[in-house]
């Protein structure tokens, strides 16, 4: 498994306005290959929105951010960052870490 963590600007709608505009979206990204969740994040005071995502494979992750890269700079966002992350999975259990609830 891999994690993938995306942030950047963003100056659109956030918190409940976002849930609602954003629906269709949210449904599509559940169709993308080896997704097994995301978290969607957002800081409206700093203007930046993103996600925390978790794939099955490396290679998901990375086609993923190449394509939501792509996606965001045609809406007009000029700076995205992505990092793709191992997961520590002994340390993760020892907190609780959502790979290992029911």
């Amino acid at each position: 498994m891999k994690l993938l963590q995306v942030d950047f600007e963003y100056q659109g709608a956030m918190g409940d306005e976002m849930s609602k505009a954003l629906v269709d979206l949210a449904e599509s990204i559940n169709q993308e290959e080896g997704l097994i969740w995301k978290i969607w994040t957002e800081n409206e005071s700093d203007k930046l929105g993103g996600g925390i995502y978790l794939f099955a494979d490396e290679a998901s992750a990375k086609a993923y951010l190449e394509m939501h890269t792509a996606r965001l700079k045609s809406m007009g966002v000029a700076n995205v960052r992505g990092i793709i992350f191992d997961i520590n999975l002994p340390l993760t259990k020892i907190n609780q870490g959502p790979l290992f609830k029911g």
